[in-house]
């Protein structure tokens, strides 16, 4: 059962969730404390596995039709595990967010509420935004933007016009790596009676939108304060991943997997050089 839970967690995942709150709260704060460590630990394990476990659930019947399905791009979940990944997912939550909601502030709340509605709401049956074209990129990127949201509102810090250039690129960016990941799966899930930004707008122009999300993200990022204009520089392998199918057909959709992939490791890299831009800021602006 813990495999089975720790697959549909995907950890490869958990990094991107993780590290927002915790860079968001520690460059804030400028100290390690007991709240960065608990908020840390609840943004890396229990977030994940709520967000992808609930998505596991109640995407069986379209995951069965999905060649992806199965490996590090998503588990493959057992009907016998249904219920135990719902349970597992409350029950390993909600002793962080008691905590959580004791620490902070009705503003930090409100955000956390958004977080964890966000992660419900995408995939949960009688909600099901990931089946709202659009919304569906909106409510995906809400899931890694607001736990840096949510670090810098417990942290206190000061949200200046520079900042939100880096909330807005950041937002971009998730919904254009939303709707890029889309694309690989729009046969899998029109088969499956699910609408996503892919099936509706068809393949090639969802390509399309990322492409001009990344750049935007870009643009937006010309505005933060110094180093984070270097960053602008990051969108571009993004998009560069997603151009070679600018021009993809819906039958030919599933082509756009072998870009995906290259995603999955674009973000490490992406990883470092945003750490080393933190570390360069930190040091230059206290």
């Amino acid at each position: 059962m813990l495999k089975a839970l720790f697959v549909s967690s995907r950890p490869l995942s958990w990094v991107n969730t993780a590290f927002p709150f915790a860079a968001a709260y520690l460059l804030t704060t400028g100290q390690v404390d007991v709240t960065l460590i608990v908020g840390t630990i609840f943004f890396l394990i229990p977030y994940n596995l709520a967000m992808y476990g609930i998505n596991d659930v109640f995407d069986y019947e379209s995951d069965l039709r999905n060649p992806r399905k199965g490996g590090v791009e998503g588990a493959l979940l057992d009907t016998r595990m249904h219920r135990p990944t719902l349970i597992a997912s409350v029950v390993t939550t909600v002793p962080f967010v008691v905590y959580l909601v004791i620490v902070g502030s009705p503003l930090s709340w409100l955000v956390l509420a958004i977080s964890l509605f966000a992660v419900v709401a995408y995939s949960a049956k009688g909600l099901r935004f990931k089946e709202k074209p659009f919304l569906d990129s909106i409510t995906s990127s809400t899931h890694f933007v607001s736990p840096a949201v949510y670090g810098l509102v417990l942290a206190g810090a000061v949200f200046t016009t520079q900042l939100w250039a880096v909330l807005g690129a950041f937002f971009l960016w998730g919904m254009a790596s939303h709707a890029f990941g889309a694309v690989q799966d729009v046969i899998a899930d029109r088969e499956g009676g699910i609408a996503s930004i892919a099936t509706v707008i068809g393949a090639r122009w969802t390509v399309r939108f990322a492409v001009i999300a990344y750049l935007r993200g870009g643009v937006l990022l010309l505005f933060s304060e110094w180093p984070g204009p270097l960053a602008a520089i990051l969108v571009l392998p993004y998009a560069a991943v997603c151009t070679p199918f600018w021009n993809v057909t819906d039958a030919a959709a599933d082509t756009a997997n072998s870009g995906w992939r290259r995603f999955l490791l674009l973000n490490f890299i992406t990883g470092f050089f945003v750490t080393m831009l933190m570390i360069w800021w930190a040091l230059t602006a206290r």
